[in-house]
């Protein structure tokens, strides 16, 4: 997966939530850039933020990656 395919799970995963992108990255404490700079600068995150991200959205980080179709992957 390339980091556009990302920025379009997390926008695709906040809608389903009925959450905005900018609501989840100020809540997170991340910059407001991020979905840009995977999109457009092909910019790799951290894993940190990638986790903060996929806690918020309580899903995987696999299923943000596209690796897994079930957003619940990392639950037991």
């Amino acid at each position: 997966m390339n980091n556009a395919q990302l920025a379009k799970m997390i926008k695709e995963t906040c809608k389903d939530k009925g959450i905005s992108v900018s609501k989840m990255l100020s809540e997170c404490g991340i910059r407001k850039g991020l979905i840009y700079d995977l999109e457009k600068r092909d910019w790799t995150p951290s894993v940190a933020i990638a986790e903060q991200i996929a806690n918020y959205l309580d899903c995987s980080i696999d299923y943000l990656m596209g690796r897994t179709d079930n957003p619940k992957s990392h639950k037991k």
